[in-house]
C-alpha cells in the first residue's frame, strides 16, 4: 500500500474528532499506515481531491441545510456512499419506491406542503419530516385524543416547506425493539451481513425529539433469517446495485403480524456501531483499502 494513502472520515462541528463510535475506524485505518483525518463536511478549507477516499460518517448537522448537503456530496470527486445514492437516501419517499419494489416496508402516508392530510380515525401514530437525523422533529401520537396536536405538527412541517411523513407506531419497539442489520462489503466486494444491535424505544407520547447518540439504549442482536430476508431485499432494490455501497444499515420492528418490517434504510450517515461488534471495524478498515 502506498505510505501516502489518505482518507477523510466526515464528520461536524459537533463532533470535530468524530463520534466516538467510528474511532475504532480510526484507529484501524491508522495501523493499516493510512492517513486519516477527520474533516467536518461544510469546511470550505477542505480540499477534497487530496483524499483516496472520503467517508461520509457522522455529519449530523446537515439536515437543516440538506441541499447544501446534497450539493456538496455531488461535489467530492471519490466518496463513500455514492452522491446520488446521498440524494436518494436522504429524503425518506424512497420508502414508497422500496415498497414498489416488494421490500415489506412499514405503511407510510406523505403530506408535502399544499397537501391536505386526512388523519386515521384512532391508533397511535409518528409524525417526522422526511429529511431529518436522530429523531430530529418527530413525535409519537394517539388519535383521536392528540389529533390537534399531530395535526399541527403536519401544518408546521408544511409551512416550512418540508415533507411530512406519517406511520403506526409498532408497539413491538416496546418489547422486542428494534433491530439495525449492520452490511459491509466481504472479500469480493459484496455488501452483506456484519453485525447487528437492538435498539430499544426513543418516542414518548408527546414533543417532539432529538434523540443525542449517546443516550440510546443499544445492545448486541443475532438477527432472526426473517430480519436478514429484509435486508437481501432492500439491498437488491438500491438503485443502480448495492455493490457500490461501502455500508449499509437496515432497520426492522416486527409487524402487527409478527413478521419484521422496515422503517428505515440508512445509506447516508449511520451510526454503524462498531464498537458493539469485535472485528467490524478492521473489517470496515478492510473494506476501504480494496476501494483506494
Amino acid at each position: 500500500m502506498p505510505v501516502d494513502t489518505r482518507v477523510a472520515l466526515v464528520t461536524c462541528a459537533i463532533f470535530p474528532d468524530l463520534w466516538d463510535d467510528d474511532h475504532p475506524l480510526r484507529d484501524a485505518l491508522r495501523a493499516r499506515g493510512v492517513a486519516v483525518d477527520a474533516v467536518r463536511w461544510d469546511d470550505t478549507d477542505a480540499d477534497w481531491s487530496v483524499y483516496d477516499l472520503t467517508v461520509i460518517r457522522s455529519p449530523w448537522d446537515y439536515v437543516a441545510r440538506c441541499d447544501q448537503f446534497v450539493d456538496w456530496a455531488r461535489g467530492v470527486p471519490r466518496l463513500a456512499n455514492p452522491a446520488d445514492i446521498i440524494a436518494w437516501n436522504t429524503d425518506k419517499r424512497y420508502l414508497s419506491e422500496l415498497a414498489e419494489a416488494g421490500v415489506p416496508v412499514i405503511p407510510t402516508g406523505f403530506v408535502g406542503p399544499g397537501e391536505t392530510w386526512s388523519p386515521p380515525a384512532e391508533g397511535e401514530w409518528v409524525v417526522k419530516p422526511t429529511v431529518s437525523a436522530g429523531s430530529q422533529d418527530t413525535a409519537r401520537y394517539t388519535l383521536p385524543a392528540q389529533l390537534e396536536a399531530a395535526r399541527a405538527h403536519v401544518t408546521r412541517l408544511a409551512a416550512a416547506g418540508r415533507t411530512a411523513m406519517i406511520q403506526p407506531y409498532l408497539s413491538a419497539i416496546e418489547t422486542a425493539g428494534e433491530t439495525a442489520v449492520l452490511c459491509l462489503p466481504d472479500a469480493t466486494g459484496e455488501l452483506t451481513f456484519s453485525h447487528a444491535i437492538r435498539k430499544g424505544p426513543m418516542l414518548r407520547h408527546t414533543g417532539e425529539h432529538q434523540i443525542d447518540p449517546g443516550t440510546e439504549d443499544i445492545a448486541p442482536r443475532i438477527p432472526s433469517e426473517a430480519e436478514l430476508e429484509v435486508a437481501r431485499l432492500a439491498l437488491a432494490a438500491v438503485p443502480g446495485g448495492a455493490k457500490r455501497l461501502l455500508y449499509a444499515r437496515v432497520d426492522v420492528i416486527p409487524g402487527p403480524d409478527g413478521a419484521p418490517m422496515m422503517v428505515e434504510f440508512e445509506l447516508t450517515e449511520p451510526s454503524l456501531f462498531l464498537s458493539t461488534a469485535p472485528g467490524a471495524a478492521e473489517r470496515l478498515a478492510d473494506a476501504i483499502l480494496a476501494r483506494v
